[in-house]
């Protein structure tokens, strides 16, 4: 599905949980995938790894058409900047991409000077 998100698509979202600490990372990308159930891990299909992931609250309702859950899932790519820090990614990133430490549940995380010029940016959001 899309990565780009808006209030709308996470509004059912309860909580965030991280399997890697976001702190030791000036991005991931994000996008909202359709998984079976509202909390737990979902199952993952991209190369790279996943990151971390949101759970609905109790009252989320599955799309119709599908029966599946709309979820946000936080992962980095084999060519992302923590794995090659002088590649492709050095200084920009991602359009997806978005600085860790702005996500919280029913909020859409935003692009800071870190998440896109990397550790030696200012930390000014």
């Amino acid at each position: 599905m899309s990565s780009l998100l808006t209030a709308s698509d996470l509004a059912h979202e309860d909580k965030v949980v991280w399997l890697e600490d976001p702190e030791q990372l000036d991005y991931v990308r994000q996008a909202l995938d359709k998984t079976p159930r509202r909390r737990g891990k979902p199952r993952y299909h991209r190369d790279g790894r996943m990151i971390g992931f949101t759970e609905l609250g109790d009252t989320a309702e599955a799309d119709p058409d599908s029966g599946l859950q709309k979820r946000r899932v936080f992962y980095l790519l084999p060519h992302d900047r923590d794995a090659e820090p002088d590649g492709l990614y050095r200084e920009g990133a991602p359009g997806e991409a978005v600085d860790p430490r702005t996500i919280e549940p029913r909020q859409v995380g935003r692009k800071t000077a870190r998440s896109q010029r990397g550790l030696s940016a200012p930390t000014v959001a």
